[in-house]
């Protein structure tokens, strides 16, 4: 058995086609600030809170990793949602919808109590809206 400490989650990375229009949409969407820009505009990374949320442009994914299925607007969004928790769903959800999202899944109450919504960004990129889970 290995002593050796579990890793963190360092960022959580998405490949869209356009870095800066992308953290423009997420900017007014969800109102994240800017953390890092790289100069060739290929990635950039928004404050989330202890793990950033990347963008990185589609061709340098690409050269990195190889081939994936890239999020597009009106086709199902990849295996993979990005959650954003925020005591006023509700809110989140239309301030997202007045900067361009588009509507999934309005606020719903879950049966354990949490308020979730969804949207997809103009990327095609899956995004829940939730209650924290907890105190």
């Amino acid at each position: 058995m290995s002593t050796a400490a579990a890793p963190t989650l360092g960022y959580v990375l998405v490949y869209v086609p356009d870095v800066a229009r992308a953290v423009d949409f997420w900017q007014r969407a969800f109102g994240l600030s800017l953390r890092f820009a790289h100069e060739s505009g290929s990635y950039s990374e928004l404050e989330t809170g202890a793990t950033a949320l990347g963008f990185v442009a589609e061709e340098t994914a690409r050269d990195n990793g190889g081939a994936f299925r890239p999020n597009r607007p009106g086709s199902d969004p990849a295996g993979i949602e990005i959650a954003l928790c925020t005591r006023d769903v509700p809110a989140a959800w239309q301030r997202a919808l007045d900067a361009g999202a588009t509507a999934v899944t309005s606020p719903t109450t879950k049966p354990w109590g949490q308020v979730v919504a969804y949207v997809q960004d103009p990327d095609g990129v899956l995004v829940e809206l939730c209650t924290p889970m907890g105190p």
